[in-house]
């Protein structure tokens, strides 16, 4: 299936969907990747001025790289569908574990090719910034997000185990 899919920034029009989004993964008891602080969250009105306060360093979390935040809309009904980070830079943690991009797709809308063109889409976004490359991880067991990351030009550089847990590290080239 082709994807009808569009990257939009943080906006509150879509908090009540954004609070249904967090609500469905709390639920499943899995990990909201790419919506840091999502599932801690007050509200999703606080979270999306959160996100928006991410994009610069002035205003970034201390501790923190600026990152931008895409919620990812279905065109065809307006849905929030998933959601994608793209860090600005890497630091140490970031270029062992996280990489530039963190993203997740709800469970209802998995299997349609979402990953897929959300990644595709946030690397235009990273090609914007400047960025000639971006790492992306994913747990050695996540065998879709693996394929999505491959899919998009991912070439794995190298595994990297803690605690138990097999990170793989993919680089995709952007120029």
């Amino acid at each position: 299936m082709k994807s009808h899919i569009k990257l939009i920034r943080p906006s509150k029009v879509y908090a009540p969907q954004i609070w249904q989004y967090r609500q469905e993964f709390l639920e499943a008891d899995e990990s909201l990747a790419g919506a840091f602080g999502l599932d801690t969250s007050d509200s999703a009105e606080n979270w999306i001025e959160t996100k928006i306060l991410d994009e610069r360093e002035e205003t970034m979390q201390k501790g923190f790289v600026s990152a931008t935040t895409y919620f990812a809309i279905n065109t065809d009904d307006n849905q929030l569908v998933g959601i994608i980070q793209l860090r600005h830079r890497l630091n140490e943690f970031l270029m062992n574990f996280g990489g530039h991009c963190g993203y997740s797709i709800r469970s209802s809308e998995r299997r349609k090719g979402y990953a897929t063109e959300m990644l595709r889409l946030v690397k235009e976004e990273a090609k914007k910034m400047g960025l000639k490359k971006i790492l992306v991880v994913c747990d050695k067991e996540n065998i879709a997000s693996a394929k999505t990351i491959l899919s998009n030009g991912g070439i794995l550089e190298n595994e990297v185990l803690e605690d138990g847990e097999i990170t793989q590290r993919y680089w995709i080239n952007l120029v």
